[in-house]
Protein backbone atom coordinates (compact mmCIF):
# COMPACT_ATOMS: atom_id res chain seq x y z
CA UNK A 1 0.00 0.00 0.00
CA UNK A 2 2.73 2.59 0.76
CA UNK A 3 4.29 1.54 -2.48
CA UNK A 4 1.42 2.23 -4.39
CA UNK A 5 1.11 5.68 -2.32
CA UNK A 6 4.53 6.89 -3.05
CA UNK A 7 3.70 5.51 -6.66
CA UNK A 8 0.88 7.71 -7.65
CA UNK A 9 2.55 10.51 -5.40
CA UNK A 10 5.26 10.63 -7.55
CA UNK A 11 3.17 10.46 -10.94
CA UNK A 12 1.08 13.45 -9.22
CA UNK A 13 4.49 15.37 -9.01
CA UNK A 14 5.52 14.51 -12.59
CA UNK A 15 1.97 15.40 -14.31
CA UNK A 16 2.27 18.45 -12.18
CA UNK A 17 5.85 19.66 -13.67
CA UNK A 18 5.81 18.34 -17.02
CA UNK A 19 2.29 18.35 -17.84
CA UNK A 20 1.16 21.82 -17.76
CA UNK A 21 0.35 22.14 -21.27
CA UNK A 22 -2.57 19.37 -20.83
CA UNK A 23 -3.67 20.86 -17.22
CA UNK A 24 -2.91 24.76 -17.17
CA UNK A 25 -5.47 25.08 -20.02
CA UNK A 26 -8.23 23.33 -18.04
CA UNK A 27 -7.71 25.24 -14.54
CA UNK A 28 -7.17 28.75 -16.87
CA UNK A 29 -11.08 28.42 -18.14
CA UNK A 30 -12.17 27.74 -14.51
CA UNK A 31 -9.95 30.85 -12.46
CA UNK A 32 -10.32 32.97 -15.57
CA UNK A 33 -7.44 34.55 -17.72
CA UNK A 34 -5.21 37.52 -15.59
CA UNK A 35 -4.04 40.48 -18.01
CA UNK A 36 -0.65 41.79 -17.92
CA UNK A 37 -1.76 44.62 -15.95
CA UNK A 38 -3.30 42.44 -13.26
CA UNK A 39 0.45 40.63 -13.46
CA UNK A 40 1.55 43.55 -13.04
CA UNK A 41 -0.17 45.07 -10.08
CA UNK A 42 0.69 41.66 -8.71
CA UNK A 43 3.78 41.71 -8.96
CA UNK A 44 5.05 44.99 -10.19
CA UNK A 45 5.43 47.03 -6.51
CA UNK A 46 7.27 44.21 -4.79
CA UNK A 47 9.47 43.74 -7.67
CA UNK A 48 10.37 47.65 -7.81
CA UNK A 49 11.11 47.28 -3.74
CA UNK A 50 13.37 43.91 -4.09
CA UNK A 51 15.32 45.59 -7.67
CA UNK A 52 15.41 49.32 -6.64
CA UNK A 53 18.04 49.22 -4.13
CA UNK A 54 20.23 47.03 -6.45
CA UNK A 55 20.04 49.68 -9.36
CA UNK A 56 20.66 52.52 -6.65
CA UNK A 57 23.96 50.96 -5.59
CA UNK A 58 25.30 51.45 -9.50
CA UNK A 59 23.95 54.61 -9.51
CA UNK A 60 20.97 53.96 -12.54
CA UNK A 61 17.33 54.53 -11.74
CA UNK A 62 14.63 52.26 -11.47
CA UNK A 63 13.08 51.36 -14.43
CA UNK A 64 16.49 51.96 -16.18
CA UNK A 65 16.27 53.40 -19.93
CA UNK A 66 17.76 50.41 -21.44
CA UNK A 67 17.95 46.99 -20.25
CA UNK A 68 20.41 44.21 -21.67
CA UNK A 69 19.46 40.10 -20.36
CA UNK A 70 22.30 38.16 -20.92
CA UNK A 71 22.40 34.37 -20.76
CA UNK A 72 25.04 31.99 -20.28
CA UNK A 73 24.35 28.25 -21.45
CA UNK A 74 27.43 26.95 -19.96
CA UNK A 75 27.26 28.48 -16.53
CA UNK A 76 23.43 28.29 -16.53
CA UNK A 77 23.44 32.18 -15.93
CA UNK A 78 21.04 35.03 -17.03
CA UNK A 79 22.63 38.48 -16.35
CA UNK A 80 20.87 41.68 -15.72
CA UNK A 81 22.80 44.65 -17.23
CA UNK A 82 21.29 48.38 -17.13
CA UNK A 83 21.85 51.88 -18.51
CA UNK A 84 20.90 55.32 -18.14
CA UNK A 85 22.25 56.55 -21.52
CA UNK A 86 25.74 56.27 -19.78
CA UNK A 87 27.65 53.02 -19.79
CA UNK A 88 25.72 49.81 -18.63
CA UNK A 89 26.27 48.29 -15.25
CA UNK A 90 25.88 44.83 -13.86
CA UNK A 91 22.97 44.89 -11.28
CA UNK A 92 22.28 41.21 -10.17
CA UNK A 93 22.32 37.98 -12.21
CA UNK A 94 19.80 34.70 -11.71
CA UNK A 95 20.20 31.34 -11.95
CA UNK A 96 19.02 29.27 -14.91
CA UNK A 97 16.84 27.19 -13.42
CA UNK A 98 16.80 24.73 -16.82
CA UNK A 99 17.38 24.68 -20.27
CA UNK A 100 17.78 22.23 -22.44
CA UNK A 101 20.40 20.92 -25.26
CA UNK A 102 23.99 21.40 -25.23
CA UNK A 103 26.53 24.39 -26.02
CA UNK A 104 25.67 25.76 -30.46
CA UNK A 105 22.46 27.45 -31.68
CA UNK A 106 18.66 26.06 -32.40
CA UNK A 107 18.45 24.79 -36.01
CA UNK A 108 14.68 23.11 -36.47
CA UNK A 109 11.82 22.72 -34.73
CA UNK A 110 12.10 19.64 -31.54
CA UNK A 111 16.01 19.64 -31.59
CA UNK A 112 15.30 21.17 -27.89
CA UNK A 113 17.85 23.51 -28.47
CA UNK A 114 18.33 27.07 -26.93
CA UNK A 115 19.17 30.02 -29.38
CA UNK A 116 22.19 31.66 -29.67
CA UNK A 117 22.22 35.01 -30.51
CA UNK A 118 21.10 38.62 -30.16
CA UNK A 119 16.83 38.66 -29.50
CA UNK A 120 14.34 41.14 -28.36
CA UNK A 121 11.39 40.37 -26.29
CA UNK A 122 8.17 40.77 -28.06
CA UNK A 123 5.30 39.77 -26.01
CA UNK A 124 4.28 39.07 -22.31
CA UNK A 125 2.25 36.13 -21.69
CA UNK A 126 0.61 36.47 -18.04
CA UNK A 127 -1.32 33.26 -18.51
CA UNK A 128 1.80 30.57 -19.02
CA UNK A 129 1.68 27.14 -18.36
CA UNK A 130 4.98 28.17 -16.36
CA UNK A 131 3.36 31.10 -14.69
CA UNK A 132 4.93 33.87 -16.60
CA UNK A 133 6.81 34.04 -19.95
CA UNK A 134 8.54 36.76 -22.36
CA UNK A 135 8.65 35.96 -26.27
CA UNK A 136 11.93 36.18 -28.01
CA UNK A 137 11.65 36.94 -31.54
CA UNK A 138 13.15 33.60 -32.27
CA UNK A 139 13.85 33.39 -35.25
CA UNK A 140 15.13 36.59 -35.82
CA UNK A 141 16.40 37.48 -39.14
CA UNK A 142 19.83 35.94 -39.19
CA UNK A 143 18.39 32.64 -38.08
CA UNK A 144 15.55 32.73 -41.37
CA UNK A 145 18.48 33.30 -43.95
CA UNK A 146 20.58 30.79 -42.88
CA UNK A 147 17.31 28.42 -42.21
CA UNK A 148 16.27 29.69 -45.93
CA UNK A 149 19.88 28.99 -46.91
CA UNK A 150 20.24 25.35 -46.02
CA UNK A 151 16.83 24.18 -46.92
CA UNK A 152 15.50 24.41 -42.83
CA UNK A 153 11.32 24.98 -42.94
CA UNK A 154 11.04 24.91 -39.79
CA UNK A 155 13.70 26.49 -37.63
CA UNK A 156 11.91 26.28 -34.73
CA UNK A 157 9.51 29.04 -32.71
CA UNK A 158 7.97 29.81 -29.01
CA UNK A 159 11.34 30.51 -27.66
CA UNK A 160 10.32 32.23 -24.12
CA UNK A 161 11.93 33.06 -20.94
CA UNK A 162 9.64 31.63 -18.52
CA UNK A 163 9.04 30.35 -14.90
CA UNK A 164 9.12 26.98 -13.17
CA UNK A 165 12.47 24.67 -13.15
CA UNK A 166 11.51 22.60 -16.82
CA UNK A 167 12.29 23.38 -20.18
CA UNK A 168 12.89 22.55 -23.81
CA UNK A 169 14.18 25.04 -25.57
CA UNK A 170 13.20 27.86 -23.11
CA UNK A 171 15.30 29.36 -20.56
CA UNK A 172 13.59 28.60 -17.32
CA UNK A 173 13.99 30.86 -14.76
CA UNK A 174 12.01 29.81 -11.48
CA UNK A 175 8.77 31.76 -10.08
CA UNK A 176 9.93 34.24 -8.14
CA UNK A 177 12.93 35.08 -10.90
CA UNK A 178 10.15 35.22 -13.53
CA UNK A 179 8.17 37.76 -11.20
CA UNK A 180 10.78 39.78 -11.42
CA UNK A 181 12.11 39.90 -14.78
CA UNK A 182 8.36 40.40 -16.45
CA UNK A 183 7.98 43.82 -13.81
CA UNK A 184 11.50 44.87 -14.76
CA UNK A 185 10.98 44.36 -18.39
CA UNK A 186 7.29 45.76 -18.79
CA UNK A 187 8.46 48.82 -16.84
CA UNK A 188 11.56 49.44 -19.08
CA UNK A 189 9.57 48.61 -22.08
CA UNK A 190 10.12 45.72 -24.46
CA UNK A 191 11.74 48.01 -27.21
CA UNK A 192 14.05 49.03 -25.08
CA UNK A 193 15.66 45.26 -23.68
CA UNK A 194 17.85 43.55 -25.39
CA UNK A 195 18.46 39.66 -24.97
CA UNK A 196 21.79 37.67 -25.49
CA UNK A 197 22.04 34.36 -25.47
CA UNK A 198 25.73 33.41 -25.64
CA UNK A 199 26.98 29.52 -25.44
CA UNK A 200 29.95 30.66 -22.97
CA UNK A 201 31.56 34.06 -21.28
CA UNK A 202 32.77 35.75 -24.35
CA UNK A 203 34.70 38.06 -21.40
CA UNK A 204 36.85 34.65 -20.42
CA UNK A 205 37.36 32.91 -23.81
CA UNK A 206 36.80 33.79 -27.51
CA UNK A 207 33.52 31.52 -28.32
CA UNK A 208 34.47 28.52 -30.51
CA UNK A 209 31.78 27.47 -32.61
CA UNK A 210 31.39 23.51 -31.89
CA UNK A 211 32.63 20.71 -34.29
CA UNK A 212 30.49 19.67 -37.14
CA UNK A 213 28.63 23.70 -37.01
CA UNK A 214 27.82 25.29 -40.12
CA UNK A 215 30.29 27.72 -41.30
CA UNK A 216 27.93 30.90 -40.49
CA UNK A 217 28.26 29.89 -36.53
CA UNK A 218 31.53 31.40 -36.84
CA UNK A 219 30.01 34.67 -37.43
CA UNK A 220 27.01 34.44 -34.95
CA UNK A 221 29.82 33.71 -32.14
CA UNK A 222 31.59 37.29 -33.94
CA UNK A 223 28.23 38.75 -33.38
CA UNK A 224 27.64 38.16 -30.19
CA UNK A 225 31.20 38.95 -28.84
CA UNK A 226 30.30 42.42 -30.50
CA UNK A 227 27.30 42.91 -28.58
CA UNK A 228 28.63 41.34 -25.37
CA UNK A 229 31.34 44.26 -25.94
CA UNK A 230 29.25 46.98 -26.58
CA UNK A 231 26.97 46.33 -23.40
CA UNK A 232 29.39 45.27 -20.76
CA UNK A 233 32.59 47.01 -21.96
CA UNK A 234 34.45 43.99 -21.52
Amino acid sequence: MIFVILLLAVAAFLFYQYGRTIWHPATTKITGKKTVAEVIDLYGEQSRQELEPLFNEKGISYPPSKLALIAFKDKDILEVWASNGASYQLITSYPIKAASGVLGPKLREGDKQVPEGIYEIIGFNPNSAYHLSMKLNYPNAFDLVHAKNEGRTYPGTNIFIHGRAASIGCLAMGDPAIEQLFSLVHATGKSNTTVLISPTDPSQNTLSPPVDSPSWVSDLYKDIESTYMEITGQ
